[in-house]
């Protein structure tokens, strides 16, 4: 047996936040507007400590500055990846994320390319992906003319729907939506647009214009065809929503008893649904767990609904 780690998340309060995190997972959440829960984090600005076990107490960034055997011994000085669950009440901001290298020179961060996988969706929910602008000067303009209607990408949502977000996509997720999210570890956000709307102090939240305009990919790719390779299990079925350069992404929907192997550095587990146990212990929705590189398998048992990232 190897080790795998319970994560306690850790709740952001957002101005567009809710209390579904509290109304379907449970959650001790900090007030109705907590909009993001950091589930599988080691980001300085949301480091989950380890639930129980030999770390109990330490943070994930603890355990693997310390203990990166425990991760396939991979390179870098900040463990890589981040997933969130994201309860938007009311609209995020229009916003752009750079890239590895702009983050890197400018912010002294890894850049920050993300996927969603659409968990609730109320009826006529939105989201933006992509723009229409066919050349920066026409992206300029119309961020000069405030003319969002027809420079953002827009289309409704549903439940179970994936979208995969290179870093310099104009993006915004809208109100109405509950999303499962998997990241580069990196907080850089610039908001070039967020509907001229005022904080508690009864300012407008701070915008990013400039770096919204040198990051954002233009023209934009807006096709989102997809096509999800699907794996029959033992018992089950697994989904492969995507392989890149920076994570892989499967859903694993299991009934009754299936072993799962890690041949990777490390797998980053959320129960989305259900309930039953891994390697005997109980799990339920809502539960996060790193499996460790020196356990190569681990069996799942019961019905469960399971997100696992990896390198």
């Amino acid at each position: 047996m190897g080790h795998v780690l319970k994560m306690k998340p850790v709740f952001k309060e957002m101005i567009w936040g809710g209390h579904k995190l509290k109304d379907v997972y449970g959650y001790d959440i900090p007030s109705d507007h907590t909009g993001e829960c950091w589930a599988l984090s080691a980001h300085k600005n949301g480091d989950c400590e380890v639930a129980d076990g030999e770390f109990a107490g330490k943070t994930l960034s603890w355990v693997f500055e310390n203990h990166r055997e425990l991760f396939g011994n991979i390179e870098g000085d900040q463990f890589p990846l981040l997933v969130k669950i994201i309860d938007a009440k009311n609209d995020l901001s229009v916003q752009v994320h750079p890239d590895d290298a702009y983050a890197r020179a400018n912010e002294n961060s890894l850049g920050k390319t993300e996927c969603w996988y659409v968990l609730q969706a109320e009826e006529g929910t939105k989201m933006v992906m992509g723009h229409h602008a066919r050349t920066k000067e026409e992206f300029i303009k119309a961020i000069e003319e405030d003319d969002y209607d027809n420079l953002l990408n827009s289309f409704q949502i549903k439940e179970g729907d994936f979208f995969y977000i290179p870093s310099g996509t104009l993006h915004a997720i809208c109100s109405g939506s509950l999303i499962y999210e998997a990241q580069q570890s990196s907080d850089i956000t610039y908001r070039v647009y967020d509907y001229h709307r005022k904080g508690a102090d009864g300012k407008e939240r701070q915008l990013h214009v400039k770096q919204s305009i040198e990051v954002t990919k233009v023209p934009s790719d807006n096709d989102r065809k997809q096509e999800f390779v699907k794996t029959k299990l033992e018992n089950g079925e697994k989904t492969r929503y995507v392989e890149s350069e920076f994570f892989k992404v499967d859903k694993y929907q299991l009934e009754d008893e299936n072993v799962i192997k890690n041949d990777a550095p490390f797998q980053m587990v959320s129960v989305l649904n259900g309930e039953g146990t891994m390697d005997g212990d109980a799990i339920k929705k809502g539960d996060h767990f790193i499996i460790c590189s020196d356990q190569k398998e681990t069996k799942f048992c019961g019905s469960l609904e399971l997100m696992i990232t990896t390198l």
